[in-house]
Order: structure tokens, then sequence, then C-alpha cells
């Protein structure tokens, strides 16, 4: 099982906006782009509506459109430039089904959905940690196998 190490959470709006997190809801006319990350690492939101998941926008994608469209993609809707066809894992996906996922779709941050609800998020940064945090754990249990010989 995959042990998460920096993990977005969904907390009630209130509760985000104090900590500095935006949350983008709506269905279609999804409320506009607002980047609350800032160099807080950051580097995708999911948009969520009443129905549940609705789309994921990541840094790439504002980058992109600001390239194509300009200063007016601020003032459209997040539907505009999200992607809704979106790779979700669940709490109990391991390590190497959630690297390939994010091989395969090429993408950097996986939404956490259970119950076809929201729970977190995961990035390849967090993915990259908990391999790191194995190999090191097996580095040393082998060190300590040979040592005992």
């Amino acid at each position: 099982q995959l042990m998460l190490g920096r993990i977005g959470l969904v907390l009630p709006y209130a509760v985000a906006a104090a900590i500095g997190i935006a949350f983008l809801f709506g269905a279609k006319g999804a409320s506009s782009i607002r980047w609350a990350g800032g160099g807080a690492g950051i580097g995708a939101m999911v948009v969520v509506s009443p129905e549940g998941l609705a789309g994921i926008v990541s840094e790439r994608d504002v980058v992109r459109s600001l390239h194509e469209i300009g200063a007016e993609l601020l003032r459209r809707p997040v539907s505009d430039i999200m992607t809704t066809l979106v790779a979700t894992c669940s709490p109990d996906d391991s390590l190497d089904s959630l690297s390939a996922l994010m091989t395969t779709n090429r993408v950097r941050h996986v939404p956490v959905v259970v119950n076809g609800r929201l729970t977190g998020i995961v990035s390849i940064g967090d993915v990259v940690k908990t391999r790191m945090e194995e190999l090191e754990r097996e580095q040393q249990q082998l060190q300590a196998y040979i040592n005992q010989g």
C-alpha cells in the first residue's frame, strides 16, 4: 500500500481558504481561474462539481493556455482548459500501479477517489519520495543481513 508523503486532502472551503488553498467548484460553468498556490508547491487543482470530480487543471494547462489565449484566459471559466478525462486511483493502489498510471497517461498529479468522492491527490513527487524510502529500507535490510554473516 502506498504511504503518501504530501497529500492535498479535501477540506471544507472555509478551512481551505484560511490556510491558503483554493478549490474550484462548479459543473459546466466552473468558477474562473484563481491559482492559489503561488509558490506553495501546488502544481494542479482538482475541479469538483456537486456531482463529483469534474476535471483537473495543472500549471502546465494554465501556462499553455496563457500562451495561446493571453490574459483573456483569466476571465474564462476553468472548464475551458481543464482536463475532463481524469486518471484516478484509490488509496489501496500499489506504488507500481500508480507509477505506471502516471507514466502511461503522462500526468504528474492523480486524484484519489473513494466511492466516487475525491479524498486527496498524489503527485509524482509523492511517488518518487515513497519509492526512495522503500529503496533505502531495502538497502538497510541487505546491509544488516551482510553484516550478520
